[in-house]
């Protein structure tokens, strides 16, 4: 820390290095006192200060918000995350447009099912029919001659 910061800031050295050492490992996604969310709050518990000395470290909240800035809210981890999350769902889209298929096949392989099945049962009715029908003829058959 500078003079310029010091006397910006109006906090001590010691509690001006705890907060940036907390900074540090919340934007690493290393946080050993708070849930890792890139919050205010969480910065100054991190750091184990009040609200007030951190609200007056003035340098330290530029850099907070500068880096919040370019970076976004989002810690390593929850991008991880995040990412995770996108390629679920990537993966759940895919395997239920596969089911949808699947299952539309399906039942089209069971409607013809069920028609092959009628058309059996229809020919096993004709059949037992025609097998049922005696053939009476009158006297011994001859054969024809050639």
């Amino acid at each position: 820390m500078t003079t310029t910061d010091s006397a910006k800031d109006r906090v001590s050295a010691k509690s001006s290095a705890a907060l940036r050492a907390a900074m540090a490992r919340l934007f690493a996604g290393h946080p050993e006192r708070t849930d890792g969310r890139l919050t205010k709050e969480n910065l100054w518990r991190e750091a184990q200060v009040s609200r007030a000395t951190m609200n007056r470290a003035h340098s330290v909240l530029a850099e907070w918000d500068a880096h919040i800035t370019q970076h976004g809210k989002t810690t390593p981890g929850e991008a991880r995350r995040d990412e995770t999350i996108t390629d679920l769902r990537k993966k759940l889209a895919a395997k239920t447009q596969e089911s949808t298929r699947l299952t539309k096949q399906l039942q089209a392989a069971a409607i013809a099912i069920a028609a092959l099945h009628h058309d059996n049962e229809a020919l096993r009715e004709e059949l037992s029919e025609r097998a049922s029908t005696v053939v009476v003829g009158i006297g011994p058959q001859r054969r024809r001659p050639r």
